[in-house]
């Protein structure tokens, strides 16, 4: 891997405020009519042969900590993450996993020569680039990683939120559970490693009682004029999934108090409350991982994979960023890609720094429950892949 550097916070420092344009909005959107195809060009941005083989949890993060900024570089968040190398079509021995890694994009096309991976520890051992801070650390508590945005009103500060997971090694499908919630903020102008990150533990989850948790971080949503947005109300959402039914709840918070947790707000059955417990569900049969944005003023899409992990990709469509969210809308089903029994895809997400007007480019992961049987002979089958959405224009909104 080539030795670079990333750098948060000064590389578009002066183009923070250059871009005007509404982040995706397009009067005259009709969102019930629409295209979808893969995006070949960027599935294939993740096509490599050598050191990051592949990874999930992909998040798209504009370094301007605007969605619409022309001229910006993304940074792309993953979580558990292969690296080895391939001869022919086939991985060779001695590849590993770490749990989370980072990618910078320089622009926001997909030029394979623009993208540099990063795993910490090169040359000393591979590890994951963010980890549990603890006084006794463990090797099987370490972090997946969720979603994050670049801060313009704290100081452009890098803020990700992150899911303390640890291993139960009960041979069930998925032997890990979640066991913590936190938010990472990074300074500005950090070099990776990213050594000088303050971890926060979220308050509002008790891990001991059994019942259910919120998995705050599945998606970001900052409504904040320093942002950019075209009908900003001054408040980054935080959405989270709730229980096994993978229930929708949202919090929201002014973006300069993002880690004053007594400052939170969540969206309860009568309107806003400070109580978490009290949070309602705004949907249901979400994934892990979504994406709230505007498509067009009064029209914020909630894009996620249904149940997580079946195939169909879908929408759903509300006058606010906390809906009401109107009935699924199916975008577009996996299953026209990924046809091996042996691979299974999820959580789906839109990414709109990297969407055009009118359109939503939007990813997805694939796996397998037969990893270290499947992965040496598919060693490419561990990445994202990409759909894109085109919504058709008409001159009244429908």
């Amino acid at each position: 891997m080539r030795n670079t550097t990333l750098t948060l916070g000064i590389i578009l420092t002066c183009l923070a405020y250059a871009s005007g344009q509404v982040r995706n909005g397009v009067n005259g959107l009709n969102v019930n009519e629409f295209t979808a195809s893969p995006a070949p060009e960027w599935s294939d941005l993740f096509l490599r042969k050598s050191g990051w083989l592949g990874g999930d949890g992909i998040f798209a993060i504009p370094f301007s900590g605007r969605d619409a900024q022309k001229e910006d570089s993304i940074l792309f968040l993953f979580s558990d993450t292969v690296l080895g190398e391939i001869d022919g079509a086939a991985l060779k021995s001695g590849f590993s996993l770490v749990n989370n890694s980072v990618a910078l994009l320089r622009g926001k096309s997909p030029d394979t020569g623009k993208i540099t991976f990063r795993i910490a520890g090169e040359g000393k051992g591979h590890r994951a680039v963010f980890i549990p801070k603890s006084d006794k650390p463990d090797k099987d508590t370490y972090f997946w990683l969720g979603d994050g945005f670049v801060n313009p009103d704290a100081g452009k500060d890098l803020f990700i939120f992150a899911y303390q997971i640890t291993n139960t090694h009960d041979n069930s499908a998925f032997p890990f559970k979640e066991t913590g919630n936190s938010v990472i903020r990074i300074p500005a102008g950090s070099h990776f490693p990213y050594t000088g990150q303050e971890q926060f533990a979220l308050p509002f989850n008790d891990y001991q009682a059994g019942g259910e948790t919120i998995s705050f971080g599945a998606g970001i949503y900052n409504n904040s004029r320093a942002a950019g947005e075209a009908s900003p109300d001054g408040f980054v959402y935080i959405y989270g999934t709730k229980g096994p039914t993978k229930k929708l709840v949202a919090a929201r918070v002014k973006p300069d108090r993002l880690t004053l947790f007594d400052q939170w707000e969540f969206r309860g059955k009568r309107g806003w409350t400070q109580n978490a417990s009290e949070a309602a569900a705004l949907s249901d049969s979400v994934s892990n991982e979504l994406s709230v944005s505007m498509l067009a003023p009064g029209k914020y899409a909630l894009v996620y994979q249904l149940g997580s992990i079946f195939p169909e990709i879908c929408m759903q469509v509300g006058p606010t960023p906390y809906g009401p969210f109107g009935p699924r809308i199916v975008l577009y089903k996996t299953s026209a890609d990924i046809r091996d029994p042996d691979l299974f895809t999820y959580n789906a997400k839109a990414h709109p720094a990297l969407s055009a007007p009118g359109e939503l480019l939007i990813s997805y992961n694939v796996n397998t429950f037969k990893f270290l049987e499947v992965l040496p002979k598919q060693p490419n089958l561990y990445r994202p892949h990409f759909v894109r959405i085109q919504f058709s224009q008409s001159s009244k909104s429908k």
